[in-house]
């Protein structure tokens, strides 16, 4: 596989520090070398947490620059739209959870939550391809970033990125009911 830059996105307490570490243990087991660097300044307040992760043989730097993403994952529908804006190359791809966390411009009528046209749009102008996924039946909505990854590993983006090595992973952040519950939904 070429180098890979993978941004993730979403709203502080929907697990995106958890989805991070997922992922950079997953690819290195899946024989890669990774840099990555979260950022959790608003992670308490609901506000915005975005994780970069980086794939390749010479990457000097964990930061992704914008319009350099080749995979977004998004756990917000919102963050998931300025992601593709202003995060994506072209020809790149986005996969998100449709959740919405209304946030106080909303509230105040300050712009329009985005639908999930508006992040078709966005993605076909850099001829890329996004992938919404919701599941009706999730227990839990900490298990968001579960729900991507299964839906990840069936699109087949991330050569070698398989439900075993991802099951590994979570054994190793994870124990207990809530490990059994995560691994239950990862192997729907």
């Amino acid at each position: 596989m070429n180098d890979m830059n993978i941004y993730m996105c979403g709203v502080g307490g929907q697990g995106i520090g958890l989805l991070a570490e997922l992922m950079l243990r997953t690819c290195h087991k899946a024989g890669y070398d990774v840099k990555g660097v979260d950022t959790h300044g608003l992670a308490q307040r609901g506000g915005t947490v975005v994780s970069h992760l980086r794939i390749g043989k010479k990457i000097h730097t964990p930061l992704i620059a914008p319009g350099k993403a080749d995979l977004i994952i998004a756990l917000e529908r919102l963050e998931g739209a300025r992601a593709a804006q202003e995060m994506l190359d072209d020809k790149g791809r986005i996969i998100y959870y449709d959740a919405q966390y209304q946030t106080i411009g909303n509230r105040l009528g300050k712009f329009k939550y985005p639908e999930p046209e508006d992040i078709d749009i966005a993605v076909a102008g850099r001829k890329g391809e996004a992938v919404k996924v919701f599941d009706d039946k999730l227990s839990d909505p900490r298990m968001q970033n579960i729900a991507i990854v299964r839906k990840l590993i069936s699109l087949s983006w991330i050569e070698g990125f398989t439900v075993e090595l991802v099951t590994e992973s979570l054994t190793e952040l994870m124990q207990g009911k809530v490990l059994e519950k995560n691994i239950e939904l990862l192997s729907k």
